[in-house]
């Protein structure tokens, strides 16, 4: 496992709950402000790893197509042109 994966693991869940229940309010500028402060307190990489390999994972159907609909209504930013 590389140093981002470890630090990924290290990310306690009452950090990732608050993004699941942004997602599950749909309320995209909650949980993009969640992100933004996750990687000024971590990094892009072990954002990356934790949202593809544990908050994806969780999300319903709908709360996977209503995220990837609120990401190309804004228009796709990379979040290192946000931070």
């Amino acid at each position: 496992m590389t140093s981002i994966g470890i630090a990924a693991t290290q990310i306690s869940i009452s950090t990732i709950i608050p993004l699941l229940i942004a997602i599950n309010d749909r309320d995209y500028l909650q949980f993009k402000e969640l992100e933004r402060t996750f990687v000024a307190q971590n990094n892009i990489e072990v954002w990356q790893d934790v949202f593809n390999f544990r908050i994806l994972p969780a999300l319903d159907q709908q709360s996977k197509k209503w995220l990837l609909e609120a990401w190309c209504a804004e228009g796709i930013v990379s979040v290192k042109d946000l931070v």
